[in-house]
């Protein structure tokens, strides 16, 4: 196009704005007349140069990265933790029906058993199971509420309690918070082990057996499926009588079916799918008799049994903040993609007033020299 017919063009929109063409994205100013200026809603333009417009795509570029990559890798860790709740339930169950089954023969019998006696409640032992690191949405938070509501309710109830935290949230979170009184602070850890489990249930042990609290109840997060999880208070001693893990309501907080996530590629990505199973525990006989003393096999038992619903509810804590992270990094990761096709297009414009304003100072110095 020569210069004199761009001038041309240039002269054939007498309408036509030269700091439209520099700031294309700048809002119209609002009518000051108008009773609802102040009410107005509009949205702020974004004021920087196109050097700074491509250092901030480029850091979105790479923050999406590093999301994505937490995401791949929670979902990796999740189908594990997944694996330990599922193949942990049957046992831990059938466990359970094994002690209330001699619980029930023992109740005829002038036995003692210490985890047995149920007696009125004064004071209550809450063990928060919440997780070690942040990134995970409100995982952490949903559980400290939870518990929160808890001790206001034991409060009005006129109960005293007792808090045993386990995990680094919980502890920095308790820690800020003096006035909750904590009997001790407890580390979690990336894969919950048997050790770990059996020193909550130590200090739970010591604290029932010796009668400084009446009732111990566990809060943590039950694992539901990728994109649910529900944080549940679990009755642990004295033990029911309904032979079900239950919470204080009375209501059966154990899983009929679960999720299980696998990974695979789909179009080049990786991708989740899911397949839904159902656990299922074997029948325990009624008639079942014992060739030692049930008081011999309930003694040795108990300890067990401890051992395997703390070791249940921190797997199962494990699971659902690694879907919860998983999750909270699939949106970042979108998030991060709408946020770099708005900077993009953005910079587009930029850059197309930025070549149309430096070709108008041409043509306008053209049609000066002429």
């Amino acid at each position: 196009m020569s210069s004199s017919n761009l001038t041309m063009w240039v002269s054939s929109k007498p309408s036509l704005d030269f700091k439209s063409f520099i700031n294309p994205l700048q809002l119209p100013t609002s009518n000051p007349s108008n009773p609802n200026h102040a009410n107005s809603k509009s949205s702020t333009s974004i004021h920087c140069n196109l050097r700074e417009l491509r250092t901030r795509i480029d850091s979105v570029k790479n923050t999406q990265k590093i999301t994505e990559a937490m995401k791949l890798v929670a979902a990796a860790k999740v189908r594990r933790a997944q694996e330990a709740v599922v193949n942990a339930r049957p046992f831990s169950e059938t466990l359970v029906e094994v002690l209330y089954s001699i619980n029930e023969q023992l109740q005829t019998e002038d036995v003692d058993v210490p985890l047995t006696n149920v007696r009125p409640v004064k004071k209550v032992a809450l063990v928060v199971v919440t997780g070690d690191r942040g990134l995970c949405g409100g995982f952490n938070n949903f559980i400290l509420k939870k518990a929160e509501a808890r001790i206001r309710e034991l409060k009005t109830l006129g109960l005293d309690y007792v808090v045993i935290s386990v995990g680094k949230k919980g502890n920095s979170y308790f820690l800020r918070r003096p006035y909750i009184l904590v009997d001790k602070f407890l580390d979690g850890s990336n894969l919950p082990t048997a050790k770990e489990a059996q020193a909550i249930a130590d200090d739970v042990f010591s604290l029932f057996v010796s009668e400084e609290v009446d009732k111990v109840e566990l809060l943590y997060t039950k694992f539901v499926s990728l994109v649910k999880s529900d944080p549940v208070i679990h009755t642990l001693l004295p033990l029911s009588p309904k032979g079900e893990i239950c919470d204080v309501n009375g209501v059966c907080v154990d899983a009929a079916e679960d999720e299980f996530f696998r990974l695979t590629t789909k179009e080049g990505k990786l991708t989740v799918e899911r397949d839904v199973i159902r656990a299922e525990t074997v029948d325990f006989s009624p008639i079942l008799q014992f060739e030692q003393d049930p008081v011999q096999i309930l003694d040795a038992l108990l300890p067990l049994y401890l051992n395997s619903q703390i070791l249940r509810a921190l797997q199962e804590s494990l699971a659902s903040e690694l879907a919860a992270r998983m999750t909270a990094m699939g949106n970042a990761t979108d998030n991060a993609s709408e946020l770099k096709k708005n900077l993009s297009r953005v910079y587009n414009r930029r850059r197309q007033a930025k070549i149309t304003g430096e070709i108008l100072e041409i043509v306008a110095g053209a049609d000066a020299l002429s």
